[in-house]
């Protein structure tokens, strides 16, 4: 589930925090790099947990309909497609899933109930809905393309459960898009028999990646002077002063790479890098780190310092 560049964010956050923060230790921030790390599969089981919570709103006001002064034809015998669905029959049936949601303690639409309840509000006025349940013994594909639906329109758009999500915890607001597209690709793969251990990825795509974090975070701190040095040799019309903060841990994760991290090809540290500058710093930015990383690779590579193993990785 965590790409490689989503791991460089995470070393990114725990690298400003251990710079900006008075008291904090190396040891600190990579409890909190692996913590962050791990919240994300939180975040990922939390948001398919919403998915029964919003079919008990409907179970509930179905109920309720029943129990009108004066229910209606519909109200009497409602329409099911929804509760019914066969996508939410293989979640909740699902005993490994249920395992993870119950080991990482997933409650809190139990506990704060009121979104599931916003989320139902605004399906029940969409169109789309209406237009499900009146469908007549709805195919698999039909409650998986519904199922969708509901996810990317409904409930990853809305502000409020975002807000929340981010007051719950303040790295979700990066891991946001990443769950979301992990879900939507789910979802699209399901067909009927689909295993249940589709259902729960592995938060690290191998072990290696998890070293790569924890080595990316404790090379980049213990090696700080170093590569100070490197950048000021490299930039003699520039004062520390006036690299922007970020840029300059831009600068030296990618340093860090290029000396030690043998795996990892030079022009795709630079393009990670590049792509990260875009999102989280200013519009020059990028500019400014593809010269300099470009510049201080080709040096490297004439003096023999890139540790690269393999073809291609220089």
């Amino acid at each position: 589930m965590l790409t490689r560049r989503h791991i460089r964010v995470k070393v990114l956050q725990a690298l400003y925090a251990y710079h900006n923060q008075e008291n904090t230790t190396l040891d600190s921030q990579q409890k909190f790099l692996l913590n962050s790390m791990e919240k994300m599969y939180d975040l990922y089981l939390l948001m398919l947990d919403l998915f029964p919570a919003i079919k008990t709103q409907a179970e509930n006001f179905m109920e309720a309909s029943k129990n009108k002064h004066l229910p209606t034809a519909d109200d009497i015998k409602p329409r099911r497609n929804f509760v019914d669905n066969k996508v939410l029959q293989m979640l909740e049936s699902n005993s490994l899933l249920q395992k993870q949601t119950e080991k990482h303690k997933i409650n809190s639409w139990q506990l704060d109930n009121e979104y599931p309840q916003i989320l139902f509000r605004e399906l029940r006025q969409n169109e789309t809905y209406q237009n499900y349940l009146n469908l007549i013994n709805p195919t698999f594909n039909q409650d998986r393309d519904f199922i969708i639906f509901l996810y990317k329109e409904v409930i990853a758009p809305n502000e409020k459960l975002y807000e929340y999500l981010e007051d719950k915890q303040i790295t979700w607001t990066d891991d946001f898009p990443i769950v979301n597209t992990a879900i939507v690709k789910l979802f699209g793969e399901l067909k009927p028999g689909t295993p249940d251990h589709k259902w729960v990825p592995n938060l690290y795509k191998n072990d290696d990646d998890k070293e790569f974090a924890t080595l990316l975070l404790q090379k980049t701190v213990t090696e700080d002077e170093m590569l100070m040095d490197e950048i000021e040799g490299k930039t003699p019309n520039w004062d520390r002063e006036r690299i922007a903060e970020l840029d300059l841990l831009f600068i030296k994760m990618a340093i860090t790479e290029f000396l030690y991290f043998p795996s990892v090809p030079v022009k795709v540290t630079i393009n990670e890098y590049l792509e990260i500058a875009k999102e989280y710093s200013t519009p020059k930015s990028s500019l400014f780190i593809n010269g300099l990383l470009d510049k201080m690779s080709k040096e490297y590579a004439a003096d023999n310092k890139l540790n690269k193993t393999g073809r291609g990785l220089q």
